[in-house]
């Protein structure tokens, strides 16, 4: 997707949604188009707007297709042992390229998937080629042997210096292995998924 794509999808659902509405270059794009667009008045969002703009924030950030958004919704209704908010979120973050990139490997989640897609990646000790797959605690998620010289990975001890990893999951920059080591939790609040799922409870 192009940056002008990107950068027009940021403005409407919010600058998190891709990491590279996430630098100053945005910050500079976005400050020159409020100038330009300063005496237009925003038009008030109804509730099915909201929502519908809140579902597209979740879709575009984990870079997943509507048909398998709608898959993970019936599936975190469905499950009565967790809060369905919770169980989603878990399904998310426990995608393998979300992993990857949590783990601190990649600067996108983009990047994760091709990353996964093209073998570099293998699950307690198995190579997968499924962006999708799902971890659980206990799993050993590591960069394959022979892909570790590839300069994807090089001088990885220093990139993770000012990287912290999410608190259920502990990554070593030296061997390029993570393990999970307990289910995510959705702290940061940028995304609301009780709003998602009323959007799909229509």
């Amino acid at each position: 997707m192009k940056t002008v794509q990107k950068y027009k999808i940021c403005r409407r659902l919010g600058p998190g949604v891709f990491e590279k509405c996430q630098t100053t270059k945005f910050a500079i794009s976005e400050a020159r188009h409020a100038k330009n667009s300063k005496n237009k008045r925003p038009k008030p969002l109804s509730g099915y707007a909201q929502q519908f703009i809140e579902k597209q924030k979740v879709r575009f950030m984990y870079g997943i297709s509507e048909r398998q958004f709608s898959n993970y919704i019936k599936e975190a209704v469905a499950n009565k042992a967790n809060p369905a908010n919770e169980s989603l979120f878990e399904s998310l973050e426990n995608r393998l390229d979300n992993v990857v990139y949590r783990l601190g490997l990649t600067h996108s989640r983009r990047l994760s998937r091709q990353m996964v897609s093209h073998g570099h990646i293998v699950v307690n000790g198995k190579k997968t080629t499924v962006a999708s797959q799902r971890v659980k605690v206990g799993d050993l998620i590591s960069v394959r042997e022979g892909s570790k010289k590839s300069i994807l990975f090089a001088d990885m001890v220093n990139k993770m210096k000012d990287y912290t990893c999410p608190n259920w999951l502990k990554f070593n920059a030296e061997s390029l292995t993570g393990n999970v080591q307990g289910k995510p939790k959705n702290t940061e609040g940028y995304i609301d998924l009780n709003t998602v799922l009323e959007f799909y409870s229509r």
